[in-house]
């Protein structure tokens, strides 16, 4: 493995980017709908967009150095805004259209990147109290009560590794205050390597691969033509050829909402061997849909390809935040090698200090293993029943799903074939603000760290994710606005659509 402790330099503001590209829809005359309005037969919705997009901070031609900063937010010295990911900009952008987490009931949030968290048909009950022993007000261990950490590799060798030579132990298990935090930890401690991606794929990569500059960024786009599947052989051949010594992946795959399992998942594993390190976010392996009955209760892990746990070189990020449904209690965990976890240790004393005490130990009863399998038996079946539920919607609204989702609680759902300007993600998500829906524009998934990449021609222009993460109602309350706007759509024209869009609000926190 290649572990070193960098500094953490800053980044750019990425939220300013998106803010500028929007200004350009306060008026029609300077609107992308007005601008397709009178468009020549020889150009389209994505060329216009492309072409505002390029005059943007961070996108201009290269040989050009992009500002990285706003200047209007940049007024302590030494001090420059990091940026958010496109899941925060979206709402904020929310807020500046009247939402806030007081009158949220009012809104359907398909965007939110969490599950419902309360009680779903035939689990447990939620926990609604925690104990707080004396002993659990004094700091943990950076890497973890020991409790926890032994739950955590009993339950892996529980599911996984049953009969396997190899067995995690406690010195396997890094605890951490959430999977961002673990996998900072992680890329403080990589040293200068290529570090392969994949486009589209979560929208945090983009902040730890730019703020971790010994992480060098290499993009790989996956093709919907093969259902966003990693090519595992394409990817050998780019260790051989490139050098690639990292590589990071979401697995069940946010936001496509597709899986890599089995004799895929086998040989994605074995590519440990050759000298790649793979860091495997694994935040949403309960979330799998099967077709048959007799295969609901599993869930997918590269926990179960590895032969070695401490000279494999593969690690996998986890936690409550997903699986549990206890996105709140900030509990999750890295896996890996002992020595990976030594050095996480190290990382931790300086990047956030360790996950919170008491929450640790409320945590130890949650993975005992008949619980976990009751747990995840309810969860599929809920979940499952919203996936299809919101599909048939869709379906209605002559919305299909070009590829739909395998598993996680997310629909990747291709904008194309409506009228322009409402076929780019950006403008579709503006325009169901002023419905109060929230949904992310795809162009977000687009990872671009420090933006090295043009992204005029981006393959998530024509794209949103969708969340089936809320309460049923929510869902049917954002597809009703969904099918609001696109009636109107086909029904009226678009020349209302693009612009009037609201200005971001600096609201004082306790307004919100």
């Amino acid at each position: 493995m290649h572990l070193h402790l960098p500094r953490i330099p800053s980044v750019a503001n990425f939220a300013h980017q998106v803010q500028e590209v929007m200004k350009h829809f306060r008026h029609e005359k300077e609107s992308e709908a007005h601008q397709v309005s009178s468009l020549s037969p020889h150009r389209n919705s994505s060329q216009i967009f492309s072409q505002i997009f390029r005059q943007q901070v961070g996108h201009q031609p290269k040989g050009f150095l992009p500002q990285t900063v706003n200047p209007d937010e940049e007024t302590v010295p030494g001090i420059e805004h990091p940026g958010s990911t496109g899941v925060i900009y979206c709402s904020d952008r929310a807020m500046a259209n009247g939402f806030s987490y007081a009158n949220s009931h009012e809104w359907a949030n398909l965007g939110q990147g969490a599950p419902e968290v309360g009680p779903i048909p035939d689990a447990l009950p939620r926990p609604n109290s925690i104990s707080m022993p004396v002993d659990s007000l004094e700091y943990a261990p950076t890497t973890g009560v020991k409790a926890l950490r032994e739950a955590v590799a009993h339950l892996y060798n529980h599911t996984y590794r049953q009969g396997k030579n190899s067995q995690y132990t406690y010195e396997n298990v890094c605890i951490v205050p959430g999977g961002r935090s673990g996998l900072s930890r992680v890329a403080a401690v990589v040293s200068d390597v290529y570090c392969s991606y994949q486009i589209p794929d979560y929208t945090a990569y983009d902040q730890v691969l730019s703020a971790f500059k010994r992480l060098v960024p290499v993009p790989t786009v996956l093709d919907p033509e093969c259902k966003y599947r990693l090519d595992i052989e394409q990817t050998k051949r780019d260790i051989r050829t490139q050098g690639l010594a990292v590589i990071i992946a979401s697995n069940p795959r946010n936001p496509t909402g597709q899986v890599i399992a089995g004799k895929d998942l086998k040989e994605l594993v074995a590519l440990s061997k050759e000298g790649t390190t793979l860091i495997l976010d694994e935040f949403y392996s309960w979330y799998i849909y099967p077709e048959h009955e007799r295969d609901f209760g599993k869930s997918v892990s590269s926990a179960e390809y590895i032969d070695d746990v401490n000279t494999d070189s593969v690690v996998i990020i986890d936690g409550l935040t997903k699986n549990w449904r206890l996105p709140g209690w900030r509990v999750c965990w890295v896996l890996g090698p002992k020595n990976l976890i030594t050095a996480l240790s190290q990382s931790g004393s300086f990047l956030d200090g360790g996950a919170n005490h008491p929450m640790q130990l409320a945590a130890v009863s949650l993975l005992e293993p008949s619980q976990v399998k009751h747990e995840k038996l309810a969860l599929q079946k809920h979940f499952k029943a919203k996936r299809d539920h919101v599909l048939k919607r869709l379906h209605d609204l002559h919305l299909d799903v070009d590829i739909p989702p395998q598993a996680t609680f997310y629909i990747w759902l291709n904008l194309e074939k409506l009228p322009p300007p409402l076929n780019n993600g950006l403008t579709f998500f503006e325009e169901l603000l002023k419905e109060k829906t929230i949904v992310i524009p795809g162009i977000f998934f687009d990872i671009n760290p420090s933006h090295r990449r043009n992204l005029f021609n981006s393959p998530c222009h024509h794209f949103v994710r969708l969340s089936f993460g809320p309460p049923l109602e929510d869902l049917d309350k954002g597809i009703d606005a969904i099918g609001r706007v696109v009636r109107a759509a086909r029904k009226e024209g678009t020349k209302k659509f693009g612009h009037s869009y609201k200005k971001s609000l600096e609201t004082a926190p306790e307004q919100i």
